[in-house]
């Protein structure tokens, strides 16, 4: 069976399950990593590969990946990839989906998150890039700027955030930061493995990855 995308946004379990990781994240003080974000990571990862030509499907299986891809919080942020691979491959096998969709949608949760990841296949690769280029001030729950910490201060900090693939074959993350908030080097000093890990998963792709923060190419 071919499980599509609305199949798995209109499973209750699966709302459920991304409902409850962003409650336990709440309570440990993350940003948001409720609905807002994974359909964003889901778009985004399903947009990087029909625009470098691959086939609906594999969009799809992106984008499936990217809706699934932070369940695991709701056992435990320590491991939460692998964790959430086998929730995703046991709800997926009891919807009847095929076992090389589950396979390539369960590796490419299992290598989402920058201590374990790999972009070991195409749709590991756009979900990372996906996931990790998903920096914006909405994301910051916390509403006493002065108890910011430095994860809230880069977030709220980007005020305009953009993932695009331009036509000289790079991948560019190009943000728009108030300094006054938070300086570049901050940003660096929580995102550098992250940014390393996005170089990674666009060479997997055949691109470059560059990094642009208030119009200057920082990587």
């Amino acid at each position: 069976m071919k499980i599509t995308f609305e199949d798995i946004r209109a499973n209750e379990a699966v709302q459920t399950y991304i409902k409850k990781a962003d409650e336990s994240l709440t309570a440990l003080g993350y940003t948001e990593h409720s609905f807002p974000h994974v359909m964003k990571v889901a778009k985004t990862a399903s947009d990087i590969l029909l625009q470098l030509g691959y086939s609906e499907r594999e969009a799809e299986l992106a984008r499936i990946a990217g809706y699934l891809h932070d369940i695991g919080n709701v056992i435990n942020r320590v491991d939460h990839a692998q964790s959430g691979a086998v929730m995703a491959f046991r709800i997926l096998d009891n919807m009847g989906a095929d076992p090389e969709d589950i396979a390539t949608i369960i590796t490419a949760i299992g290598n989402h998150d920058e201590s374990t990841a790999f972009p070991v296949n195409a749709v590991a690769a756009a979900l990372i890039l996906a996931d990790k280029t998903d920096v914006r001030y909405t994301r910051v729950r916390n509403q006493a700027i002065s108890n910011f910490d430095i994860h809230d201060r880069v977030n709220y900090s980007v005020k305009e955030s953009e993932v695009k693939i331009q036509k000289d074959s790079h991948l560019e993350l190009r943000l728009v930061i108030d300094t006054q908030m938070c300086a570049v080097m901050d940003y660096f000093e929580i995102f550098l493995n992250r940014m390393i890990l996005c170089r990674k998963a666009a060479e997997k792709l055949g691109l470059e990855f560059w990094l642009v923060i208030n119009g200057q190419r920082l990587i």
